[in-house]
């Protein structure tokens, strides 16, 4: 795969970049502090802002890898404040990326992840050269996997007692999108719009 490392990724309503320190205040106060947030998280519940900044100091260096994938999500309207954040984690050895995503709970509901997830679906296949993307949830957790499945991601099965997060032990309902599949979704897209180019803009 050629990868590409954090970019900074572009939709009509957000900006995906890379962290910096002082996103660790609206970090906390936004997403990791709440506990329906992280409810199915394999993470713990944020208890200060001092966990959420050194989260973020923990990721700022890797940035320098260009296989390394965080972003954070910036709503427009919203200024520079993230209200979630999107990791890709690559598996080159079979060119896949899984990823997951978290989204603060004053955001849901408003189509902002699935425009997230096509935005970075689209990167990883297109600039990236990935063969698949994927990934998983909590079976009690469905909105999470309607996402994936608004962003033609097929359901590929789920594997019992397979992980541990904030409920404890929790079956893993997977799902995954081919570069065949995508080429095929992105293809009947541009017939229905008439448009030859993606919706979504990309760019350093």
């Amino acid at each position: 795969m050629n990868h590409k490392g954090t970019i900074q990724l572009e939709t009509k309503r957000l900006i995906l970049r890379r962290f910096l320190m002082n996103d660790a205040d609206a970090m906390f106060r936004n997403w990791t502090s709440d506990p329906e947030v992280t409810k199915f998280m394999t993470w713990p519940t944020h208890q200060n802002v001092g966990v959420s900044r050194w989260v973020i100091n923990s990721w700022i260096p890797s940035y320098e890898k260009a296989d390394y994938y965080v972003w954070a999500i910036i709503l427009k309207e919203n200024g520079n404040e993230p209200i979630g954040n999107f990791h890709g984690l690559s598996k080159d050895d079979i060119e896949a990326v899984e990823f997951g995503y978290a989204l603060g709970r004053k955001w849901w509901h408003k189509g902002i992840m699935t425009e997230v997830l096509r935005t970075v679906i689209d990167f990883f296949f297109e600039q990236v050269g990935a063969n698949s993307v994927r990934a998983y949830h909590d079976p009690n957790n469905p909105n999470s996997g309607m996402v994936m499945k608004k962003c033609g991601m097929k359901y590929e099965g789920t594997l019992r007692s397979a992980d541990r997060n904030n409920q404890g032990i929790v079956d893993q309902s997977w799902y995954s999108l081919l570069r065949s599949e995508w080429e095929t979704n992105r293809l009947n897209r541009n017939s229905i719009t008439g448009d030859n180019t993606c919706a979504e803009k990309t760019g350093k």
